[in-house]
């Protein structure tokens, strides 16, 4: 059995950690707190655009636009996102494996030396170093504080590179916050941008009962032109909060753990001192005992 000076040690240590991680935990619930707020604010406007474009397509146009067009797949993006530090709980490690998976299939198809990845995040950065692939750019910057014009620049850039036909298409690799405990590890075609996924959802979903009845100026090609491409850029802004949001809560929820784990452990410690403590002192009162009989 360890000596009470070991086993105070240990607990004044665990009570040290526990007083970090109660720190981080209410850094992160409070920066939870803000990203929430702003995924809650965004989604309501994107779902909206998806709904204006899928009111839009339904209304029996002729659709044609370069963003549709599925061509022979010989260089493949992908765009995965991730966080700049740990102790996060599985947040990062589950993109990584996944990245690894979808590497491992496309490169099977079009060649590892076809896959341009563009990692969000410095986690997934390194990750992809490691992997022998060269990152298409450095965004650990936009993974630490989202903002808009950096996504736009990111999302203009593959449209541009997909228009040009140097890719022929773009995967999106994230973790979706679904609830402070929930997060939802989501892959998603970006390009080409798939008319069937925004048409099939009209009869279920929100705007099912709404008349696509629109008068079109100047012309319906010249409104899809100008829709997609917004609707394509407002997506990698979303994912990309989305992301953040459910980096922070899965922060929170490790952090949380970590100050359960480590109360319990001083409550054993704590135990054990004491049982320690009373045999000690037992053993003394036995000794002084025996000492005045003999």
């Amino acid at each position: 059995m360890a000596s009470l000076k070991e086993v105070k040690g240990r607990i004044n240590s665990i009570n040290g950690t526990l007083k970090i991680t109660s720190a981080m935990k209410m850094v992160a619930s409070s920066k939870l707190h803000k990203a929430q707020e702003a995924i809650e604010n965004m989604l309501p406007y994107e779902r909206r655009l998806h709904r204006m474009l899928t009111n839009f397509l339904s209304a029996g146009l002729s659709v044609e636009s370069p963003f549709i067009v599925k061509r022979e797949v010989k260089k493949i993006a992908i765009v995965v996102f991730a966080s700049n530090s740990s102790l996060c709980g599985g947040f990062n490690m589950n993109v990584i494996r996944h990245l690894h998976e979808v590497v491992d299939e496309y490169g099977a198809k079009v060649g590892k030396e076809n896959l341009l990845v563009y990692p969000v995040g410095r986690k997934v950065a390194d990750a992809v170093k490691k992997m022998g692939i060269t990152p298409m750019g450095d965004f650990q910057h936009m993974s630490g504080k989202p903002n808009y014009k950096e996504a736009s620049d990111l999302a203009t850039d593959l449209i541009n590179r997909f228009l040009s036909g140097e890719i022929q298409q773009v995967e999106l690799l994230y973790n979706h916050f679904k609830s402070t405990s929930t997060q939802v590890l989501t892959r998603e075609t970006y390009l080409p941008f798939d008319l069937s996924a925004e048409t099939a959802g009209k009869d279920k979903g929100e705007g099912a009962d709404m008349q696509a009845d629109y008068i079109v100026e100047p012309s319906s090609a010249q409104v899809l032109q100008e829709l997609l491409p917004k609707v394509l850029r407002m997506k990698i802004y979303t994912v990309l909060l989305d992301s953040n949001a459910a980096e922070h809560a899965a922060r929170t929820m490790a952090m949380q753990i970590a100050t359960d784990n480590a109360n319990e452990l001083i409550q054993d410690l704590t135990l054990i001192y004491n049982k320690s403590r009373q045999q000690a002192i037992t053993n003394e009162l036995l000794d002084i005992i025996g000492g005045t009989m003999a």
